[in-house]
Parts: C-alpha cells; structure tokens; sequence
C-alpha cells in the first residue's frame, strides 16, 4: 500500500530521463523494468562524492576522542603521583609559582617513568589542569575563569552545560568520572564547612570569589551529580549600564532614583535568570550614604556600595540538625538593630510576614526579590507565602498588610533571545473593595522578530500619573509630565 508514495515518487507522475522525451506512463511499471529518475539518482552521486570527506571526519573526530581519553588516563596516573609526593599540608602557604614548579617537576618525573611522550602544548595544559585538581575546582576551572561565562550546569560527569549572553550551549569540558565529580563538590562544600552524601544529598554554598553553589548528588541525581554555578560579578553593573544595555531607559531610570531616595518599598518580581539581583543592586545605588543598611541573604550576592551596610547570611542545620539560622531569624534580629532599611535577596517562605512588618513599622524604603512572572502574579505569591506560614488571617486583612506595605513592583524578564529587560515598573496604589489596586506605569513593548530571532521591541510610558507624584515633589523630585506621556515622549 505505501509503496506508491515512496519519497519523490508521485503516482501517475511523468518518468524523468536524459534523451527523448517519454510518453506519461499510465500504469505501473512491469516488476522486471528498473526505473530510476535523475533527481532520485543525484543525491546518491554526492553522497558517494563526499564519503571520503565524511570519512575523513569521522576518523579525525575518533582520534580526538581517543587523544582525549588517553589525555584523561594520563592526568588521572599523574594525579596519583601528586598525592603520593606532594607535602598537602603545606600546600596552604606555598606560593603559585612554587607550587607549579614542583607539579612540573613531579610530573616530568612520572611521565619519564611511564615512558609516556607528550608534546610542548600537551605538556603545558597537562601541568595546568593539574594545578586546576589540587589547587582549584579541576575541569570547571577554566569556566569559572571565562568572563563572558554567567552560568555553569552540571549534569552528570560527561555533560557539562554553560550560560553566554543569556544562551546555554553544550561545553567540550567533563569529568573523568562520578568520583572525579563528587571530589570536586567535597571540596567545594566541605570549605565552607557543610557536607554532602546519601543521607544529606543537596548542598548551597558559596565559592571563594562569591558565586553561588548547588549540588545534589545520587540518589536523588539519578544520572549523576547535578551542579549548578552562578557566578559572581566582580564588576557591579550600575543605572547607566543597564541602560546603555538597552534593560530599560533614562526616564525608567529617573523615575526609579526617586522611588528609592523618597523611600518607597520596593520587591523586584520574575523568573530565575531574570536580572533579579542585578536590579536590586543596581536600584540599591540610588540609597544615601547617610543610611544604615541591613542585608540579609541565602547565599552573599549583593554588593551594596553604601558605607554603613550590615550583611546577613542564613545557615542550614549541621549534621545532628542544629544550628540553623533561618532568613526569617536574621530578619526578626535586623529590626533590633536599628536599621534604616532592610534589604532581603529573596523572599521565599515565612520570612514574608517579617518582611511586610517591617516595611509596615518605620523602615520604609526596604526592598526584596520574589519569583513571579508579573506584578499580579508576585502579590498573589505574596498571598500564598502568608497563607503557608500557617497565618490564621480573614483573605481581605492580608491584602490590606501587602497593600499598605509594598509600594512599587519592578518585573525583570529574560526574554526567548536570552535579553534581559525590566519588562514592567507597577505601582500598588491601595485597596479597591477586596481587590489590590495597582496601575503600570512603564513597560516593554514588544513588536516583533529579526530573522536572528532577535526581539524587537521599545519601551514606553502608559501615559498614567505617578500615585506618588506629590511624594516626589515634597522630597524634591520634581519630574517632568513628559516622562509619564508616550506622546511628549516621542
């Protein structure tokens, strides 16, 4: 039955053939006649063509992976020697240089007794990788070193993923094995005093230069370790670089210095990878110097460049399960330290109701992060947070708290292209019956695609006056009409 419709065949169709044209065949041929069209035949023309080439590569890309493999061996020998002759206790107060030179000269030595022959480029990258297994994290070395590297994935020892310009792209580096993985997630989690196993099989820490950890090991990662790094900036982002990013604009930017020096509460909402630290950050420098800053995070990120600023971070339980200090802990403690703003990395739990207090009590200006998709959808997060640390309190007394607490909510996006764009700026003008009401007053609008898949979109004002227009001009921030008019704008 599907014979008739093999591919490029159409029945009744005219058979095609170099000489004199052929009369249409009306019925199928005869089982004893071969007919082979033209355009059926090219492709087997170029693909005999082409094997060699084809072959070629596929036996370049076996030697590759052979030389690798071999290259891994090799590393993993010499790695052994090192641990048999090194002096580890003295590693700690040895220098860079020093250190290299004596990993150069053990491994010269092994190599020499191996009989194992390498190359100067070979030679030069074996010394530096295991540098990296003594001294660093090993493979992941390099990544943590690339600049333009955001996120590093790790999935099982043989993939290892990572993040450029908001696109994740598969990396040609892996672990020799799971136990080569779990050694280096020991040596991570084991410097910041935690541990990781079968009975503990998930881990956050911190790495030396401030990038965020997470690990969770089998049996719960079925097909080996799954790591995941965020890495840490070194060089803060501020306004102006955001801007000139194209995140959102200069009248954006007016009205945020505003907001934040007249004090207004802010929570910035959206999804993971979305900028959400970047913006508290880059908001956070608009604080004056003046004020005392409390900070309390789950892992150190924020990098508030104030002179008075006091930083938190919470801890899990230990092995027997004490001596946890939860975000919530640290909160009820920040407001027995007189603080002029409290500022959390992110708002997950119970901690909530803490957060709202105090944004309710006197510390005005406070700001925190929340995972939402849009400002509706982040006060009905809000909402569930209460109702999950178990606050026995009428749906209408809740919203009134967030209502009269939280003033503005900027939503940050990470957009399909990988952009990143402060897609909303909303504020929460009070109570409408049972319902929050709240007006935008910036947004990104987006218009299309460019054959690069690359969004196309401009931001624009609603045209809607600031609740807090007055605010800002009692403070002395007197902005323009034209900021909130798209028309005047243009």
């Amino acid at each position: 039955m599907f014979s008739k419709y093999k591919k490029g065949d159409k029945p009744g169709a005219p058979v095609k053939a170099a000489g004199p044209k052929l009369k249409p065949v009306d019925a199928a041929p005869a089982p004893a006649t071969k007919t082979v069209s033209v355009e059926a035949a090219e492709p087997k023309r170029i693909r005999r063509a082409d094997a060699p080439q084809v072959a070629a590569n596929v036996a370049a890309s076996d030697k590759e992976k052979k030389r690798k493999e071999r290259m891994g061996e090799i590393k993993l020998e010499l790695h052994r020697a090192l641990l048999d002759n090194l002096n580890l206790g003295a590693l700690e107060h040895a220098t860079e240089q020093d250190l290299k030179s004596e990993i150069n000269a053990i491994a010269s030595e092994s190599l020499q007794e191996r009989g194992i022959v390498l190359n100067r480029e070979d030679r030069q990258q074996l010394n530096q990788e295991l540098y990296d297994e003594v001294k660093g994290l090993g493979p992941l070395e390099p990544l943590l070193k690339d600049e333009s590297i955001s996120d590093i994935l790790v999935n099982g020892p043989h993939q290892i993923f990572v993040e450029k310009a908001g696109k994740l792209s598969l990396s040609d580096v892996t672990f020799k094995d799971e136990r080569h993985l779990m050694r280096i997630i020991d040596k991570i989690v084991s410097a910041v005093g935690r541990r990781v196993d079968e009975s503990n099989p998930y881990v956050d820490a911190r790495l030396q230069d401030g990038s965020r950890f997470n690990a969770m090991v089998p049996p719960i990662a079925v097909d080996g370790s799954l790591v995941s790094i965020r890495k840490f900036k070194k060089d803060k982002l501020g306004i102006d670089d955001l801007v000139r990013f194209g995140a959102f604009t200069e009248e954006m930017a007016a009205y945020l210095q505003a907001a934040v020096a007249t004090r207004l509460n802010v929570i910035v909402s959206g999804g993971t990878g979305s900028g959400k630290t970047t913006t508290l950050n880059a908001l956070s420098s608009f604080i004056d110097n003046s004020e005392r800053i409390l900070t309390i995070e789950d892992t150190a990120e924020l990098q508030l460049q104030q002179i008075h600023v006091g930083r938190m971070e919470s801890r899990p339980p230990n092995v027997e399960g004490k001596g946890e200090v939860s975000p919530r802990d640290c909160l009820k403690n920040a407001l027995r330290m007189r603080p002029d703003r409290i500022i959390v990395g992110e708002t997950r739990g119970e901690e909530v109701i803490d957060m709202l207090q105090a944004m309710n009590t006197g510390h005005d200006g406070s700001m925190t992060t929340i995972h939402a998709n849009n400002p509706r959808d982040g006060i009905s997060r809000l909402e569930n947070m209460i109702a999950m640390a178990g606050v026995e309190m009428p749906l209408k007394a809740v919203r009134s708290q967030i209502s009269s607490a939280v003033n503005l909510i900027v939503q940050a996006s990470r957009l399909q292209d990988g952009s990143r764009r402060m897609t909303s700026i909303t504020e929460v003008t009070g109570m409408e019956g049972d319902v929050i009401s709240m007006q935008e007053i910036f947004r990104f609008q987006r218009v299309g695609l460019t054959p690069e898949n690359k969004i196309i979109g401009h931001f624009t004002a609603t045209g809607v006056r600031s609740h807090f227009s007055e605010r800002f001009r009692m403070w002395g921030y007197d902005l323009p009409p034209a900021i909130f008019d798209p028309i005047a704008a243009e």
